[in-house]
């Protein structure tokens, strides 16, 4: 039986939707809408491309979107002092900085300087130490990390008790899903374990996963053989394998052999259209959030 299709692309949809009739319901109760900054530093095309997707999703669904160009050559000095600007200003709820920044600027120190509350990629050490004590203490979630959730509870799939594994240890998704899996609450309460690339029978632990992430930046890592029948499997990864002559477009691989493992599995994304169209709908998502606990609605 092939599995089912687990697609982003379609969730993606429906919370942008739900976040748009909340924004909606804001400007009709107090007035106000979400504000979000986004900071670009220089003209990399793929940072253009992603900044203007960003912009594009952020006046889809209401807020009042900033986007803030500066040129290449800006110093740190004066970038740390443009986010300062933002972290005083109250119609600012949300503020993000594309990277990389250009190699005389410390990404470290640019993003160490926002804001915590308005964090809202949720890079800030603030927000990972909030993210590790859990429960209320967390303010947002880590954009991919939270739409890997998304995927997994809007699927119908049981996580409570579930056994998770998790192939991957990035501090970008492996490390916090995991943290997020194993935490108290919906769509959580599972048994987890982190592997990765130097695990030593990597195979025997995927093979007992009910729910399988992977986030380890290798094509076809994981064979068919390593799913659990049924097991619901959520493939990070993406990976460009070539390009394809007639189109012009990047050919894009998963860390999962997606055409033999969807016959296993039982639930399965795709690569694209999986995880990918999840990471701008949560951050939209974690901008509403900043701006309802600004405003007093949460």
């Amino acid at each position: 039986m092939t599995a089912e299709i687990i697609s982003g692309t379609e969730i993606r949809k429906e919370i942008l939707a739900e976040i748009k009739q909340e924004v909606e319901e804001m400007k009709e109760k107090v007035g106000k809408v979400p504000g979000l900054v986004t900071i670009l530093v220089g003209k990399s095309p793929a940072s253009v491309s992603y900044v203007t997707l960003k912009v594009k999703t952020a006046l889809s669904v209401g807020f009042n979107e900033i986007q803030d160009d500066q040129p290449e050559d800006i110093s740190e000095a004066d970038l740390l002092a443009l986010i300062d600007k933002y972290n005083n200003d109250e119609n600012i709820h949300g503020i993000l900085v594309q990277l990389p920044l250009p190699k005389h600027i410390d990404d470290k120190k640019v993003l160490n300087a926002i804001n915590p509350d308005k964090d809202v990629d949720a890079f800030h050490p603030v927000n990972v130490g909030r993210l590790m004590i859990g429960g209320d203490e967390v303010r947002f979630l880590p954009c991919t990390p939270a739409g890997i959730q998304e995927m997994i509870v809007r699927s119908g799939t049981e996580t409570s008790g579930a056994e998770v594994v998790v192939v991957g240890r990035s501090n970008i998704v492996g490390k916090p899903i995991a943290m997020m899996m194993a935490q108290k609450g919906v769509g959580a309460n599972s048994t987890v374990t982190i592997v990765h690339t130097r695990t030593k029978d990597l195979a025997a632990h995927c093979k007992r996963a009910d729910i399988l992430i992977v986030a380890a930046g290798v094509p076809d890592l994981v064979k068919p053989e390593w799913i659990k029948p049924g097991a619901t499997v959520i493939d990070v990864g993406v990976n460009r394998v070539g390009m394809n002559e007639a189109t012009g477009k990047a050919i894009l691989k998963g860390d999962v052999d997606y055409d033999r493992a969807k016959e296993i599995a039982g639930k399965i994304t795709p690569v694209p259209g999986g995880v990918g169209p999840m990471t701008i709908a949560m951050l939209m998502k974690n901008t509403l959030t900043s701006a309802k606990k600004t405003l007093g609605l949460e």
